[in-house]
């Protein structure tokens, strides 16, 4: 900004002047900014309005199949002898289970060696003389793998356990209680192993190691039967027919513990009570930011009128006009339409029509119901809904005595609503993919205003510019005459 030094001569306030001058235009350029700043602020409305509803779309997603909604609950009668749960695709019903054998991890506990081996100490030291080979055979039968380890007499006993952990095993030399321990990396009798020597003075550093006269565990697959059917496998746990079972003990002789597998009617019940209090807190926001009250004469505030009031002053001035920003806005009683028409609509099953109120599910209506939440569902008989709580709960009723209409009824409404808004959220000309409010056109209004400030700031320069080397030229005119006059006035004065 140019630094201008006027009224000297003249005693003018020059910039008072100037600026009520161009006030016209000034007014003008704080109109469009004022514009734009409310354009920017409805944008960040919609944007955080936009990402609940897209939270909501997505949710209901995934409730269009039956996945979603097929909950099994699973008890058994000994969870000390085995735990099990169900996925969707566990059958109904009681079933009998008997565990005959834990899965067993192989595992060799060396002898205990003298308390002068480290794990530093050369195997010249343990009997080995010169070169010598080991076999280390892991797994049985046709999966067997065998791995040649090679030691010399200056190998150590570290680098033996190395080699040991190299051919597919965990080893450790535990130095504080002079033992080697080996085992298997996982349970099962194919994951047994064996190591042996090539020639005597790998038979003597066996020995001498406690491995040769080590206490082993062999390899045991794990075998229960369900249903008086046998299940063998190296893991404790078994995946049969929906139901993942864990091993926990061995079951007494000729006594089954039992596994019952039901539909979690709790399950299923808070899966659309969770439905609906998402769907009840975004069209409850929408219905308040519709019937937001009016603004009025209030407009965003300049940089001057916010210096001229208090920060708290400031914040509750901008949050009358940010309120009232989606006030009867078109794109917002659009989705809201959406939303509502598709909750409300019936379906049919079996020839039958159900809305959600055949299910005790139902709207408090302007009457009933606080400001700005006539759109929510209430479910009758909800424990945690003071509005309904005394009702008798149709809802899990129906879900005991028939949860296949339910699931089938609620897999058509959240589709349907989902299909909706997706067709919303398409892109077009006005707003971008996934958005169900006109983003371009914002943006476009956004960008216009950037020109039109951009112009009237200019105007108001050079109107500016104008103004003051009009006055300039005034005060040049003004320095000259009083030259003039006080040189005229000199003249005389001297004689």
């Amino acid at each position: 900004m140019p630094v201008r030094l006027s009224g000297l001569t003249s005693g003018l306030d020059t910039d008072a002047i100037v600026q009520a001058l161009v006030s016209a235009y000034s007014t003008k350029k704080d109109k469009y900014v004022k514009e734009q700043t409310k354009v920017d602020w409805k944008r960040d409305a919609w944007k955080s309005l936009n990402s609940k509803i897209y939270s909501l779309y997505t949710s209901v997603s995934n409730l269009k199949y039956s996945s979603a909604y097929t909950l099994k609950k699973t008890t058994v009668s000994d969870t000390t002898k085995a735990t099990v749960s169900a996925s969707t695709d566990a059958i109904n019903g009681t079933q009998s289970l008997e565990v005959k054998k834990l899965s067993q991890t192989a595992y060799l506990t060396g002898a205990k060696v003298d308390s002068s081996v480290k794990g530093s100490t050369k195997l010249s030291e343990l009997g080995v003389t010169g070169d010598t080979n080991l076999t280390v055979t892991t797994g049985k039968g046709a999966d067997a793998k065998e791995t040649t380890i090679s030691l010399n007499a200056d190998s150590t006993v570290q680098e033996f356990v190395n080699q040991i952990k190299g051919a597919g095993l965990s080893a450790n030399f535990d130095e504080s209680n002079n033992r080697i321990f080996i085992s298997a990396l996982q349970g099962g009798k194919d994951s047994d192993f064996s190591i042996t020597a090539a020639d005597d003075s790998g038979t003597s550093l066996l020995n001498n190691l406690g491995i040769s006269n080590g206490n082993k565990i062999e390899g045991q697959n794990a075998l229960i039967k369900l249903n008086g059917v046998e299940f063998e496998g190296s893991s404790n746990t078994f995946s049969i027919n929906g139901l993942s079972i864990t091993a926990q003990a061995i079951t007494a002789e000729d006594s089954p513990i039992t596994i019952t597998t039901n539909t979690d009617s709790q399950g299923l019940y808070d899966k659309i009570k969770d439905f609906l209090t998402e769907y009840n807190s975004v069209i409850n926001e929408m219905t308040s930011l519709y019937n937001a009250p009016s603004a009025g004469s209030y407009e965003p505030l300049t940089d001057e009128e916010k210096d001229a009031m208090s920060d708290t002053e400031v914040e509750k001035w901008e949050k009358k006009i940010k309120d009232s920003l989606l006030r009867n806005d078109s794109s917002l009683n659009s989705i809201t339409s959406i939303m509502k028409n598709s909750m409300q609509k019936s379906y049919t099953i079996d020839g039958k029509s159900y809305s959600l109120s055949s299910f005790g599910i139902h709207t408090l209506g302007i009457m009933g119901a606080a400001e700005n939440e006539q759109n929510a569902f209430h479910i009758d008989g909800d424990e945690d809904d003071d509005k309904t709580a005394g009702n008798t709960d149709k809802l899990m009723k129906a879900i005991t005595d028939d949860p296949d209409t339910v699931i089938d009824f609620m897999k058509q409404l959240t589709s349907n609503l989902y299909t909706n808004i997706d067709k919303k959220m398409k892109s077009t000309t006005m707003n971008s993919a996934y958005k169900v409010y006109n983003d371009k056109q914002l943006d476009k209004e956004y960008n216009n205003y950037s020109k039109l400030i951009s112009e009237w700031e200019d105007r108001l320069a050079e109107k500016e510019d104008y103004y003051y080397k009009k006055f300039s030229n005034m005060e040049q005119a003004l320095a000259k005459l009083q030259s003039s006059s006080s040189s005229f006035t000199n003249m005389f004065g001297s004689r």
